[in-house]
C-alpha cells in the first residue's frame, strides 16, 4: 500500500474553500435527515397543509386565532383558513366583510386534513428552513466547481448532479404533503436524501488530499458491496415498520406506546432477522480488514454504527419508544450508510 499527492485540484484560494463547502453540505444533509427524522416523531409532517407557505404565510402562524377567519381583514392570494373543520383558501387577495361570505374563499383539495397545533407547525417550518439553508452551500459549492472543470470534469458534473437532486428533493416535499403524508412517497423522499448524501461522499473522495492504493480480491469486494445493500434493504424494511407504528398511533393513540407493535408483523421479524445478517456480514469484513492489514479504519465506525443501531431498536420494542430512540434509530442508519459509501469508494476508486 502507498499513496502519493492528488493532481485533480486546483491551486488558490478555490481548493481551500471547496471541501469545506462539500463538508459543510454533507453536515447539512444529516441534519436534514435528523429534522425529517423529528417531523415524523412528533407526527408533525402536516403541520403547514401547503407548500412551500405554511397556511399561506412564509413565517407561520403561532395562534390559532391567525388561521381563523376574521373581519375587516386583509387576505392575500394563497390565505389558508379553517372554517367548520375544513381549510379554505383565498384565490386572490381581498378584505373580508363583517360576515363571511364562501365567494372569496375555495376549498383546499389537495387533502382533507384541516387541524391546527402550534408544535407541529414549527417543526415541520423548522425541518423546511434546515432544507432551504442546506442548498446555499450546495450551490456556491456548484459554482466553484466550475474551477476543476479542466482538472477533473466529474467535480463539476457531480456538484450540478447534487444541485439537481436537492431540487427534486424539494418537489419530493411538496408532493409528501399534497398526498397528506402517503408512505410510499415519504420513503422515495429519504432515499433521496441518501442519493444526495452519496453524490456529495463521491465528492468529497474525488477532492482529496492524498489517493490510496488498496488492493483486495474480488471476494471481499463483493461483501462489502452486498453490506451495503444489506443496509439499503434494511433501511427499506424500517420504513415499512415505522409506517404500521404510524397507523397504530392513529388508531391507538400517541400515548399508548406499549401496543404500537402489539402484535409484531411479519415485516418487523424480518427487519430484525436481517439485523442478524448485518452484523454478521460487516464483522467478516472487519475481521479480514484486520488480518489482510488493508488500512479500511472506518470500518471500526461501521460496527460502532450498527451496534447503536441494534441498541436503539432494542430499546424501541422493550422499552416502549424511549424518547428520541426513533430518529436516533434513523439517524444511525443514515450514518453507517455514509461510512459503507465511503469505504466502498476507497476499495473501488482508489489509484496510487
Amino acid at each position: 500500500m502507498k499513496s502519493d499527492k492528488g493532481c485533480s485540484q486546483p491551486t488558490g484560494k478555490m481548493k481551500t474553500y471547496f471541501r469545506p463547502l462539500v463538508i459543510a453540505s454533507i453536515v447539512l444533509i444529516y441534519l436534514i435527515i435528523i429534522a425529517g427524522a423529528v417531523v415524523r416523531m412528533t407526527g408533525s409532517g402536516m403541520g403547514c397543509p401547503d407548500w412551500p407557505k405554511c397556511f399561506g404565510y412564509y413565517i407561520p402562524p403561532t395562534q390559532e386565532t391567525q388561521i381563523q377567519w376574521q373581519p375587516n381583514h386583509q387576505y392575500k392570494k394563497g390565505s389558508i383558513v379553517i372554517i367548520n373543520e375544513t381549510l379554505r383558501i383565498a384565490p386572490k387577495d381581498f378584505v373580508s366583510s363583517e360576515i363571511y361570505n364562501p365567494v372569496h374563499w375555495e376549498v383546499y383539495t389537495k387533502h382533507d386534513y384541516a387541524a391546527f397545533n402550534v408544535w407541529h407547525t414549527w417543526i415541520e417550518y423548522i425541518n423546511r428552513l434546515v432544507t432551504v439553508f442546506s442548498g446555499i452551500p450546495i450551490l456556491i459549492m456548484c459554482i466553484l466547481s466550475f474551477w476543476y472543470w479542466k482538472k477533473n470534469k466529474q467535480i463539476t458534473i457531480f456538484a450540478i448532479l447534487t444541485v439537481l437532486a436537492m431540487a427534486f428533493q424539494a418537489w419530493l416535499g411538496k408532493i409528501v404533503v399534497d398526498s397528506n403524508l402517503m408512505p410510499f412517497r415519504i420513503t422515495i423522499h429519504m432515499v433521496m436524501a441518501f442519493v444526495i448524501l452519496a453524490i456529495l461522499l463521491y465528492i468529497l473522495y474525488l477532492t482529496r488530499e492524498k489517493t490510496i492504493l488498496i488492493t483486495v480480491n474480488k471476494t471481499f469486494k463483493i461483501i462489502l458491496i452486498g453490506a451495503v445493500i444489506l443496509t439499503l434493504v434494511q433501511v427499506a424494511l424500517g420504513t415499512q415498520v415505522r409506517q404500521y407504528v404510524d397507523e397504530q398511533i392513529k388508531t391507538l393513540g400517541a400515548l399508548a406506546k406499549s401496543q404500537w407493535l402489539q402484535p409484531p408483523t411479519v415485516m418487523f421479524y424480518i427487519h430484525r432477522s436481517f439485523s442478524v445478517l448485518v452484523v454478521l456480514v460487516n464483522s467478516w469484513l472487519f475481521y479480514k480488514n484486520k488480518t489482510l492489514h488493508l488500512q479500511l479504519h472506518k470500518l471500526k465506525w461501521v460496527l460502532l454504527c450498527i451496534g447503536l443501531e441494534a441498541f436503539t431498536g432494542i430499546l424501541m420494542y422493550y422499552f416502549d419508544f424511549p424518547f428520541l430512540s426513533q430518529p436516533l434509530h434513523l439517524v444511525l442508519a443514515s450514518l453507517l450508510f455514509g461510512v459503507q459509501f465511503f469505504v466502498l469508494l476507497e476499495v473501488f476508486k482508489s489509484r496510487n
